[in-house]
C-alpha cells in the first residue's frame, strides 16, 4: 500500500509541475498588452510560421527553384549559417556580386535546423564546396537546450551528408561575442564556444576538411569580441565581414585544392 502511496504522491507532484509549465506559457503567451493588437497578431503570425516550417524550407526553395545548376568549370560555393550569414550579402555585397558564391543563411537558426535544410539548401545546390557557421544559436538555446554533444552531432551529419555528395567541406570556427555594447556572454558563456571551437578544430583535422579560424582573428585583448567590428556584441559589422572576407577565401581555395 506503500507503494502505491508513493506512486499516487509522484503523480501528483508531476501533475503539479505540468500544470504550472502549462501556466507559465499562457501567461508569457498572453503578456501582450490588450491595446496592442497588431503586435499581437505579429506574433502570432510568428510562431504559426514555425510550427508549419520549423527549418525555414520554405525561404529559399524559390531561389532554388530559379538556380541554375552550376556552369562548366563553376566553382560554386555554399555559405551555410545563421544570421551572420544571412546577413552578410547585405552588409557586404561586393563578396557575393559576380562571383559562384550563394548565401543561404537564415537569421537565428540552430544546427539541427540547418541539417534538416541541408539537402535543399546545399546538396540539391550541386557545390563545389560548402563553408558552415553554425553554433552559436545552439550555445544559445534558440531551439531548446542543446549539450555539446547534441550540437557536434549535427555538425557530423552534415560533413557526412556533404561527403557522401562530394562536397569538399569548410567548418567554420563559432566567433566570439562581447558585452560591450549589450548583454550577450550570459547567453553564449565564452567557455563553451572555445569547447566547441577546439572539438570543430580537432575534428576538421583528423577528418581532413578545412577548419576556418574566424574566433582569433576577432578577439580583442580581453579574449572578447571587437567592439570596432560588431553593432550589437554579438553580429558583425562591415569591418567585421571585412576581416572574415579574405579568411574565407584562404578556406575556400584550400578546400578546392585539398
Amino acid at each position: 500500500m506503500r507503494e502505491h502511496a508513493d506512486m499516487y504522491d509522484v503523480r501528483m507532484k508531476l501533475a503539479a509541475l505540468a500544470l504550472s509549465f502549462v501556466s507559465m506559457f499562457c501567461s508569457a503567451a498572453f503578456a501582450q498588452p490588450a491595446d496592442d493588437p497588431a503586435k499581437l497578431q505579429s506574433a502570432l503570425d510568428r510562431d504559426k510560421k514555425i510550427l508549419q516550417d520549423w527549418p525555414a524550407l520554405s525561404r529559399y526553395a524559390p531561389d532554388n527553384a530559379k538556380l541554375a545548376p552550376p556552369a562548366h568549370g563553376e566553382h560554386r560555393v555554399v555559405f551555410m549559417g545563421d544570421s551572420i550569414t544571412d546577413a552578410w550579402i547585405k552588409r557586404s555585397p561586393a563578396f557575393f556580386e559576380g562571383k559562384p558564391h550563394i548565401d543561404r543563411g537564415i537569421s537565428g537558426q540552430t544546427t539541427p535546423q540547418m541539417l534538416i535544410r541541408f539537402r535543399p539548401d546545399v546538396i540539391a545546390l550541386k557545390p563545389e564546396v560548402v563553408v558552415i557557421l553554425a553554433g552559436t544559436n545552439d550555445i544559445a538555446g534558440n531551439t531548446g537546450p542543446m549539450t555539446l554533444d547534441m550540437i557536434e552531432d549535427n555538425f557530423r551529419s552534415m560533413v557526412e551528408l556533404a561527403k557522401a555528395n562530394h562536397i569538399k567541406v569548410v567548418l567554420s570556427s563559432v566567433m566570439p561575442v562581447c558585452d560591450y555594447i549589450r548583454p550577450q556572454t550570459e547567453h553564449r558563456p565564452p567557455a563553451q564556444i572555445i569547447a566547441l571551437n577546439e572539438w570543430l578544430k580537432d575534428y576538421a583535422t583528423k577528418n581532413k576538411l578545412v577548419y576556418l579560424d574566424y574566433y582569433s582573428a576577432m578577439l580583442d585583448d580581453q579574449k572578447m569580441l571587437k567592439k570596432e567590428i560588431t553593432y550589437d556584441g554579438l553580429h558583425p559589422n562591415e569591418a567585421g565581414y571585412a576581416i572574415m572576407e579574405p579568411l574565407a577565401e584562404k578556406a575556400i581555395s584550400t578546400a578546392q585544392h585539398h
